[in-house]
């Protein structure tokens, strides 16, 4: 019966078509409006911001709406998603600084029913094959990454555009900044857990933006502690630690056509370029799967058929930022600008490249501008350059320097340290002022260094090997010199303009060749012709480690004979020492402000003896591709490396780390509002200036070099193929020599500096024979040499005073423990040098002094 009615109903519905059913389409198609509305009718009334994804501000309920375009859902539609930190958090640990990028996502929209799924391609795996189905096979066989979910809130009445709720994926975490946190403390052992809270949270709509090719959206994110307060760095720049309020922003990008307007360049690595690789896995047999591709910008010319002086479809253009003070804006600017020079020697026409200073009103962070950005942090840190590419090509869309304030004043420091150039009645205009010069100098420098990393550039470590001028891609010390009368200059701190090697980089990258010529040969023809010239190419895998091998691959250092320059740079030392005093700061200022500028010139030479130190177990080598004509490796010669060792062994002498009395009797513990921080030197002594725990701490540097476990295995290895190079055993007792040493005549304090620095001098063989990482055979040489010691002290306490007995007892003893139970040896405490390269982890930046 039920049945029958129910036919009975779609019957009469059936023969009653023009009333019942004309009027049941038309309550359907109502109720199908009303489950999607009206785009039009959603967004009357809203703020609407037009650009590449258009946005509309609902401001009564706080929610951010975003609009996308059936274009934009289309499976090959992809954009760029970024993110960034337009206010930072002040602090160079936490490492999260004003105008910092985060790494970008090719992504792209897809709908399905109801819902918007914001999805990051797999850019690592792809495939060159022209069959559909080979794609489709490594397309399918990596995951993708669905970034966000969106809820379809209205449609056109044309079905050409949806509207979805963004506002919490504007509000959410985007940049990690919780996690950065969390691992900037973790080394502590002491972690807060910060977590975004909401109620605190809140689009900043004055600075979000549309643009016709991206937009931006700026929220300020409030992070907040879950637990208590343990953790370090926080506190430093927060005025409630338990609440710590950054500003992110999140941006969608076009991404350019794929059209051949862009060529990608093969990565060399001998040509001194980062590269973007993935994998290619349908390359032929035989041919790498690894695809690498170095970035630069897009540079285009005018005249395809041009050779020299080509104009550019649309030049380089970069930013200073206005936050940046003079006279520093305009040596970051003049600096920057040296790279014009570069393109014009690779082809291009003057102002191919240009610096000038940021319009007013325009946001730094727009992708369509390249900037040099002036960030202030707690503490003073690298410097970095930092490119957004598009990961598909490596077309650099924006290149983002960030510089840090304090650096500034760490060479005014330096400056101050080596001339004590505050005599009663000196005063300096800014022209003449000694200070100023140097640091205007050196911002010239860094700001053409960091805007090389963002034309492409990695460091060149080995570029001034050949002059200091060679290239602004190495880092330079400053060049201290003394005039002919013995007096410290620094006329010639750092070097003016842009190098030879960095015309070379340049020229590799940017050069376009006429339509006929073969870009591979011509690519292979400028490193044969920098080989030529003698240049050469080596970056941070080989120069930052201490464990390094290269005899030219060094940080900071000068002249092409490293031995040569820390011999000259010691007798500044000496003579800077000589004159260091109460002049070394200005009037009024806390004396115990001294023992922080004693700092920088009582360990002038520790980089210099960095890199006289890697000819010792060193070896000459290049990054060679087979039929590139480049040398074959070979051993730095056993004459340099004894010339080496015997200038390194020099900055352990007594005489080297002494301070005089003179200066001791002047340096006063800290009064209130003056504190001591890791700029300071450690003390055994608590408050009051310790000149052994500063010896230990030079002395620590010097050893650390000498016996690092590579270098120490690499000696035995090198002696055993080639008799006539110098091994462990030949070091060890050069080391053990000059640290035995009691200089004839010395004072009190000068032989027990000589009694700590060989003290230290046994620690470091200890832990060289308790090493994992050394080779069997340099742990045992190692443990060899100190039963020789052990054995020596025993028999020599006949005839030596009670502070050389005392001394050479504990030295057995402590041998005694290792030898007992090796395998529960512990190093004894370091005094740790305070930091000399800025502070923070270079190595997590994408580069920077």
């Amino acid at each position: 019966m039920k049945a029958w009615n129910t036919a009975r109903k779609l019957v009469m519905c059936g023969l009653l078509t023009a009333i019942a059913c004309s009027a049941c389409a038309e309550q359907t198609r109502e109720e199908s409006t009303h489950a999607t509305p009206d785009l039009a009718r959603k967004i009357a009334g809203l703020k609407h911001l037009e650009g590449f994804m258009p946005l509309d501000w609902d401001a009564a309920n706080g929610k951010l709406y975003l609009e996308i375009s059936r274009w934009q859902m289309n499976r090959t539609a992809e954009f760029l998603l970024e993110s960034s930190l337009p206010w930072g958090t002040g602090s160079n640990d936490l490492g999260l600084d004003r105008g910092q990028f985060s790494p970008v996502y090719v992504v792209r929209f897809e709908r399905s029913g109801p819902k918007i799924l914001l999805i990051a391609t797999n850019e690592e795996f792809r495939s060159s094959a022209p069959d559909a189905s080979e794609q489709a096979s490594v397309r399918e066989s990596f995951p993708e990454s669905v970034l966000w979910g969106f809820k379809v809130e209205a449609e056109s009445s044309d079905g050409s555009t949806v509207l979805v709720d963004a506002t919490e994926f504007f509000l959410h975490d985007a940049h990690g900044v919780a996690e950065r946190i969390a691992a900037a403390q973790k080394a502590s052992g002491k972690v807060d857990s910060y977590k975004l809270d909401p109620a605190r949270s809140v689009l900043v709509l004055e600075r979000t933006k549309a643009f016709p090719k991206n937009i931006s959206v700026e929220s300020a994110l409030t992070f907040a502690a879950t637990g208590p307060l343990e953790g370090k760095y926080v506190s430093d720049v927060t005025p409630d630690p338990h609440a710590i309020t950054v500003h992110e922003q999140i941006g969608f990008v076009e991404l350019p056509a794929l059209d051949g307007s862009f060529e990608p360049r093969r990565f060399n690595p001998r040509a001194g370029y980062f590269e973007v690789q993935y994998r290619d896995m349908n390359a032929p047999l035989g041919s790498p799967l690894e695809q690498q591709f170095i970035l630069r910008h897009r540079l285009v010319k005018k005249d395809p058929g041009c050779v020299r002086a080509c104009e550019a479809v649309h030049p380089i253009q970069y930013y200073v930022d206005r936050g940046a003070p003079e006279p520093i804006r305009s040596a970051l600017r003049e600096g920057a600008s040296w790279w014009d020079e570069a393109y014009q020697a690779a082809g291009w026409a003057k102002g191919s490249f240009r610096v000038d200073l940021l319009p007013e009103g325009a946001d730094p962070l727009d992708v369509r501008y390249n900037m040099i950005q002036w960030v202030h942090r707690y503490t003073r840190g690298w410097s970095y350059g930092h490119a957004v590419i598009d990961p598909r090509t490596g077309e650099i869309l924006k290149g983002n320097v960030t510089l840090g304030s304090l650096r500034a004043r760490q060479d005014f420091l330096i400056a101050e340290s080596v001339l004590s150039p505050y005599a009663a009645g000196r005063k300096y205009s800014a022209e003449q002022n000694p200070m100023l010069q140097m640091v205007l100098s050196r911002m010239r420098q860094l700001g053409a260094h960091e805007t090389g990393h963002t034309l492409g550039l990695a460091h060149n470590f080995a570029a001034s090997h050949l002059s200091q001028s060679n290239s602004v891609m190495d880092y330079p010390h400053p060049y201290i010199a003394l005039d002919a009368e013995g007096h410290i200059e620094l006329a010639h701190a750092y070097a003016t303009g842009i190098g030879a090697w960095d015309k070379i980089a340049i020229n590799y990258g940017y050069r376009q060749f006429v339509p006929g010529q073969n870009e591979q040969v011509e690519l292979d023809r400028i490193l044969r012709d920098a080989d030529k010239a003698g240049q050469i190419f080596l970056t941070d895998q080989d120069a930052r480690p201490i464990s390094g091998a290269h005899p030219y691959a060094h940080l900071w250092d000068n002249g092409a004979d490293p031995v040569d320059e820390l011999n000259r740079i010691l007798k500044v030392r000496a003579v800077a020492l000589h004159n260091f005093g109460e002049n070394a700061i200005p009037a009024g200022e806390p004396m115990a402000r001294l023992e922080d500028t004693l700092v920088t010139v009582y360990l002038l030479h520790r980089y210099q003896t960095e890199a006289a130190t890697r000819l010792i177990g060193g070896l000459d080598f290049r990054y060679n591709l087979r039929g590139d004509g480049q040398p074959d490796p070979v051993m730095v010669a056993p004459r340099e490396q004894k010339k080496a060792l015997d200038a390194v062994l020099a900055t352990l002498a007594p005489q080297t780390l002494t301070l005089p009395e003179s200066l001791l009797s002047i340096l006063p513990p800290t009064p209130p509002g003056v504190v001591r921080t890791r700029e300071s030197f450690a003390a055994h002594t608590g408050q009051t200036f310790d000149p052994l725990a500063a010896a230990e701490s030079a002395a620590d540097l010097t050893l650390k070099g000498l016996l690092n476990p590579a270098r120490a295995s690499r000696l035995v290895e090198y002696h055993d193929r080639h008799a006539d190079e110098p091994s462990l055993q030949t070091v060890l007792e050069a080391i053990s020599r000059t640290v035995a040493e009691r200089p004839a005549a010395a004072n009190a304090l000068t032989l027990e500096v000589a009694r700590a620095v060989e003290t230290r001098s046994v620690e470091a063989v200890l832990t060289l024979a308790a090493s994992s990482s050394a080779s069997s055979q340099a742990r045992a040489i190692a443990r060899a040499h100190l039963q020789h010691l052990r054995e020596q002290w025993s028999k020599a306490s006949d005839g030596i005073d009670k502070e050389e007995a005392a001394h050479s007892a504990a030295l057995v003893e402590r041998i005694r423990l290792f030898e007992t139970a090796p395998d529960k040896f512990i190093p004894a405490s370091e005094v740790e040098a305070p930091p000399g390269m800025p502070i923070g982890d270079a190595e997590e930046l994408d580069e920077d002094q």
